[in-house]
């Protein structure tokens, strides 16, 4: 699995009843075609991010689309492939708190 291109929003509050940040990452996702997840019109990885504190991050939620319908399938990802996306959540959020 590698993230080909991404997105990052903001999940505001306005009732400040949530501790920390909320952010929404949409990750388009290339799978290998003996995987079953594989679509040929790609698979999408929207990921509910946590940040209570600045190195504080977690995954809340993640869902996994197949872009050509738009459809949500019911696939878990493995641990090794959670821990990559968090990873790569937590340096996008690290690069956008720097600059």
């Amino acid at each position: 699995m590698e993230i080909t291109q991404f997105s990052i929003e903001e999940i505001l509050d306005p009732t400040n009843i949530i501790e920390g940040k909320r952010f929404e990452f949409l990750l388009d996702i290339e799978v290998d075609e003996e995987d079953e997840l594989y679509s040929e019109a790609g698979i999408e990885v929207r990921v509910l991010v946590g940040q209570k504190q600045e190195n504080d991050i977690f995954i809340l939620n993640y869902f996994l689309i197949d872009k050509g319908n738009n459809d949500y399938l019911d696939f878990e990802l493995e641990e090794d492939e959670i821990s990559m996306i968090l990873n790569f959540c937590k340096e996008q959020l690290t690069k956008e708190n720097i600059e």
